[in-house]
């Protein structure tokens, strides 16, 4: 599962798609969209996504993490559109047949995403709005 959506992520479906009988590990990251940011009061974020090229940089970054831990399953939704405050914004579900893997390959396509990911975001604030970079 890669997906781009403008809907809600369910979460569940996402954690479904990578759950096996062989696993003993399921992580799920979810990026929720928080209240402040460096001071200013958040209203809500908008997304914008290269959708054909965001698609293809998150099948590789699936690949190359397959790559590394070939026995895991990895699902990747990632939100557009308006997400407000304490709505989801990007799950990252990993199935592993062991705890150490999970957390490893879980934190590998998140650093990726945030790196490389054609998706934007603007934080929109009580006061203004801008976009931030993806570190």
């Amino acid at each position: 599962m890669l997906l781009l959506q403008e809907t809600a992520i369910e979460v569940h479906k996402v954690r479904a798609a990578v759950s096996s009988p062989s696993h003993g590990a399921i992580l799920v990251f979810e990026g929720v969209t928080r209240n402040h940011h460096e001071g200013r009061q958040v209203l809500r974020l908008s997304y914008e996504a290269y959708e054909e090229m965001a698609l293809l940089e998150m099948e590789r970054i699936r690949e190359e993490a397959l790559t590394k831990w070939p026995a895991v399953r990895i699902a990747i939704v990632h939100r557009t559109g308006l997400v407000d405050i304490g709505q989801t914004s990007l799950v990252i579900a990993v199935g592993a047949p062991h705890r150490p893997e999970s957390y490893e390959a879980n934190r590998f396509v998140l650093e990726a995403i945030k790196q490389r990911l054609p998706v934007w975001k603007k934080e929109i604030y009580n006061d203004g709005e801008g976009w931030k970079p993806n570190t």
